[in-house]
């Protein structure tokens, strides 16, 4: 049962995101396009068009000359929506499909019909019903019965006038099969909205939409990711973090560390971002983990975003350490969320970042890592601009961000799969060296927009007890570049705090 709402000034699709990007929704009494491919979402999106319609009390109309009423009652069906008093079908079915006697003597068939027959039939269907909102699935079927553009674009034409004469918001929707090059609808539209799918080499299909056209209203451009799932369309509007500016107080925030906080220069900035680079193993998590544990300490929620790495696994291996991360997920202190990057498009990602920011005033967020956030995102380019917004976005909502890069190989000369080190305020670097016949591990601070850091290398260790971090390494050359040479005397192979003195 549909629960009528006040009606709006312009006319909703019901789809949050899509009436986002629109500006608020269609002008009334308008004709709007809706194209793309067949098996795009043009079905699904005009029937959220017309239930949000009947929502509001208004009348809605679907005229089909391609799909049967069962055939649409069976799409609504499968989202858990059902038509009432307030939709009606009028369907142009061709005489293939039915066989009884009985209903050919009832219905009309698009194929036996001149167009101005079919034509006639619509503009009846309408005035009969009087409806407030119209869909016209689909154009490639008109195409066909004009034979030709100028008859094609009369009849649209005619359409056009009628429509806007009846007060009727009207959503034509075309499968672009008969024509890809005819633009004629485009310039007799109020605007236009294209559908697109994607298949990549591996996982789920993506598909965006784009506004190609609207007159008179200013509306947000470039892609946006969409899915269809049950329950209708979802659509993600890109993120433009100039929109999403706060006031806060950029204050430091300490690890918990005295050694890890002195290498900072006293701690992070809030509503900064930090990009830890290294090879596997190095102990990225673990130290993005340790800001968590700090953020949670002082009251406030922290997220992980975690792409390449099982949370089970994940939790298993901290527990060991002393680190219980599914009490603080309990506790609503912290939001984990395992990312599976051939599932999901970078819209969708930065919009479920974006939701848990502003729905649980997340002040530490943690993306682990960007080589899987890569995965999701063939184009470099792209990937890049994806992230700039979304930490623009979460330095402006005065979160502190952490993201991990794992670089390729383990010594020697080592590249990240994709360079972001100019957008990241603080880069921490990690490092494997080798001593005494040890592979040890080292961290150092390579840049710091927001304050001077230390520009010393410290030895850091990982154990039962956690990460642990030594004093500067004055002894060795070399240990960025993964190939250390010891310079001083053995005894200054200083050990660390608290380990054993004969080892």
């Amino acid at each position: 049962m549909i629960t009528p709402t006040a009606p709006s000034k312009k006319a909703l699709f019901g789809i949050p995101g899509l009436d986002d990007i629109l500006g608020g929704g269609l002008t009334r009494d308008r004709l709007y396009l809706l194209e793309g491919d067949p098996g795009t979402g043009k079905t699904t999106i005009a029937l959220q068009f017309l239930l949000e319609g009947a929502r509001a009390g208004e009348v809605g109309l679907y005229i089909t000359l391609s799909e049967t009423r069962q055939e649409l009652s069976e799409n609504a069906a499968s989202h858990g929506w059902s038509f009432d008093e307030h939709i009606a079908v009028f369907e142009l079915v061709p005489p293939e499909s039915l066989f009884e006697e009985s209903q050919q003597q009832s219905l009309l068939y698009s194929s036996d019909l001149e167009l101005g027959e079919s034509t006639r039939a619509i503009l009846q269907a309408v005035k009969e019903r009087e409806p407030a909102r119209i869909v016209l699935d689909s154009l490639s079927e008109i195409r066909l019965l004009a034979g030709g553009s100028l008859r094609y674009r009369r009849q649209i034409l005619a359409l056009k006038h009628y429509f806007a004469g009846q007060g009727a918001t009207v959503l034509m929707l075309d499968d672009l099969t008969a024509d890809v090059m005819d633009k004629t609808v485009h310039s007799v539209a109020q605007g236009v909205i294209r559908l697109e799918e994607m298949a990549p080499e591996y996982g789920a299909e993506r598909r965006r939409l784009r506004v190609t056209k609207y007159r008179g209203q200013h509306f947000r451009g470039g892609y946006h990711d969409f899915t269809i799932a049950t329950g209708g369309v979802q659509v993600f509007p890109r993120l433009i973090s100039l929109e999403h500016k706060t006031a806060f107080a950029r204050t430091k925030l300490v690890s918990g560390i005295g050694e890890l906080d002195a290498l900072l220069g006293g701690g992070i900035e809030q509503g900064s971002s930090t990009l830890i680079l290294g090879p596997a193993g190095t102990g990225k998590s673990l130290l993005t983990i340790q800001y968590v544990l700090a953020a949670v300490a002082r009251g406030e929620r922290a997220a992980m975003f975690v792409f390449d790495e099982e949370l089970d696994i994940l939790l298993d291996r901290t527990r060991q350490i002393g680190i219980d991360l599914a009490a603080l997920c309990e506790q609503k202190m912290l939001f984990l969320e395992q990312v599976d990057a051939a599932e999901l498009s970078p819209g969708e990602f930065a919009h479920r970042v974006r939701n848990c920011v502003d729905e649980h005033a997340v002040k530490t967020v943690v993306i682990d890592s960007l080589n899987g956030y890569q995965a999701a995102m063939p184009q470099e380019n792209a990937l890049i601009l994806h992230i700039h917004e979304l930490l623009q976005y979460l330095n402006r909502q005065g979160a502190a961000t952490f993201l991990t890069v794992a670089q390729h190989g383990l010594v020697g000369d080592m590249k990240a799969p994709v360079d972001i080190t100019y957008l990241a305020d603080t880069v921490v670097l990690l490092r494997y060296f080798e001593a005494r016949g040890q592979v040890r591990r080292a961290i150092s601070v390579v840049k710091k927009r927001t304050g001077a850091h230390e520009d010393t290398i410290r030895e850091y260790r990982i154990s039962s007890s956690g990460l642990t971090i030594g004093a500067p390494l004055v002894s060795f050359q070399g240990v960025l570049r993964g190939v250390p040479v010891y310079v001083g005397e053995d005894s200054q192979l200083d050990l660390l705090p608290g380990e054993d003195a004969e080892r």
